[in-house]
């Protein structure tokens, strides 16, 4: 949607070929938005958000349906389309449903009976989730991550294979139903890119919402009988069974249905087209944005992509590269926000630094919210206290590190943050506290 608008912006005739029924992508119709939502309405509904304001040990408030999970989520993307194609219309971008494949560099087939040819093409088909043969799909009970927003019920107990973000969000979301969860990585820890720091707390904290860790663990078979539970073996010999599984093993580019050889494109691995900084493939008229293009994946990064491409296809001489820096999101129970350098690049790059640490429970806004186990954490330039990483978890850490990114994108750090009149009471503030925390250990005066 992005790039059409951006190259409708430029004055250029655009149009949008979709295979779905509704335009969005996956952001809006299966992955960020329904997700996003539906981790709100478990909130909502489990009473976690509240739980520590009153001093007690809340359950589900009343027996969750799942009516009660969906209807919120349906009504936000339905929402969310619908403005969507509006945005569309108004910029005068030609909307044509059907899957679209190349006939050769320049046109492209949409459906059975239309054909489109541009002087510059933007690819924008995202990933799709992988599917392991080892586990039956078929199966009402086995989902992948697409599929799990039309789930029929709610089960007593899940098994999430695969701790990324996409496993690791939904395993909190099902945990804080009161959905017994068990979570399966062949990896030793959660998250592993984030800081470890975070990483160690974000453990600790999904273990106390009942979530059981298999670590170092793959599924070699899965059978899933049309009654009964599902019942999973798992490398070590350790049998599960559980009432649904999620499968959330990673995504694959969708490049195979688009004739990639007929444009002469070169397609890598999991389908992945590799670009310059102008998000060009091989073919110079031929741009790739988002999942298909690989890490970071985000829905905001492609929505980025996607407007640098149409700027540069467009010639708009003021188009800019990407950013050097972009934030992460990642929104399990608690949510974690972060951006930068973590210790670990730091250590391995032999750089000097200095760690400032905030707790929400020193924050007069954390205890309003009741979150007293969220933390801020900054690294510093030891040099110049320029800030090089900032990381949050707790109650609004996705929205609490755009300040981090803001003073990491223009060379700024401690002497910003701490000449800065914070609000009061906020978790702002708690930039100020990190800051002041750091200078501490350098006894430089305030």
């Amino acid at each position: 949607m992005n790039a059409a608008v951006a190259g409708a912006l430029e004055g250029k005739r655009v149009a949008v070929a979709e295979k779905a029924a509704h335009v969005g992508g996956a952001a809006i119709n299966t992955g960020t938005v329904p997700s996003k939502t539906l981790r709100e309405t478990a909130l909502a509904l489990s009473g976690l958000r509240t739980r520590d304001l009153y001093g007690v040990d809340l359950s589900l408030r009343r027996q969750c349906t799942v009516a009660d999970l969906l209807r919120h989520e349906r009504a936000v993307t339905t929402n969310e389309q619908s403005q969507t194609a509006g945005l569309l219309s108004a910029y005068g971008v030609t909307l044509v449903h059907g899957a679209a494949r190349f006939v050769d560099s320049h046109t492209v087939a949409v459906g059975d009976d239309r054909v489109l040819r541009g002087e510059a093409i933007i690819i924008a088909i995202g990933s799709k989730p992988a599917r392991p043969d080892t586990f039956p799909f078929e199966s009402d009970k086995v989902h992948d991550s697409d599929e799990l927003v039309n789930l029929g019920e709610i089960p007593k107990t899940m098994a999430v294979v695969g701790a990324g973000v996409i496993g690791a969000e939904y395993a909190c979301m099902f945990a804080a139903l009161g959905v017994k969860v068990h979570l399966i990585d062949g990896r030793d820890c959660l998250l592993p890119f984030l800081d470890l720091d975070v990483s160690q707390a974000l453990t600790k904290a999904m273990a106390a919402l009942g979530i059981v860790f298999h670590w170092k663990e793959q599924v070699t078979a899965c059978a899933a009988p049309e009654v009964g539970d599902v019942r999973l073996t798992l490398g070590s010999g350790q049998a599960l069974e559980v009432g649904a599984v999620l499968v959330a093993a990673g995504r694959v580019s969708a490049t195979e249905a688009l004739n990639p050889d007929a444009a002469g494109l070169l397609v890598g691995k999991r389908g992945q087209l590799s670009v310059d900084d102008h998000f060009r493939t091989n073919v110079k008229h031929i741009y790739a944005v988002g999942d298909v293009i690989g890490f970071p994946a985000l829905a905001s990064t492609s929505a980025e992509q996607g407007r640098i491409a149409a700027g540069h296809a467009c010639g708009d001489p003021t188009v800019i590269t990407m950013p050097r820096v972009f934030p992460t999101g990642i929104y399990t129970i608690p949510e974690v926000g972060a951006v930068g350098e973590t210790e670990g690049s730091l250590k391995g790059q032999g750089v000097e630094y200095l760690v400032g640490r905030a707790d929400y429970s020193r924050s007069a806004r954390g205890k309003i919210i009741g979150d007293t186990t969220g933390f801020l954490k900054l690294l510093f330039r030891r040099s110049d206290l320029a800030l090089l990483g900032a990381h949050a978890m707790g109650e609004q850490a996705t929205e609490l590190i755009h300040l981090g990114l803001m003073a990491i994108q223009t060379g700024t750090g401690a002497d910003l943050f701490r000449r800065i009149c914070f609000n009061y009471p906020t978790l702002a503030d708690l930039y100020n506290l990190a800051t002041h925390d750091a200078l501490l250990k350098i006894q430089q005066p305030l």
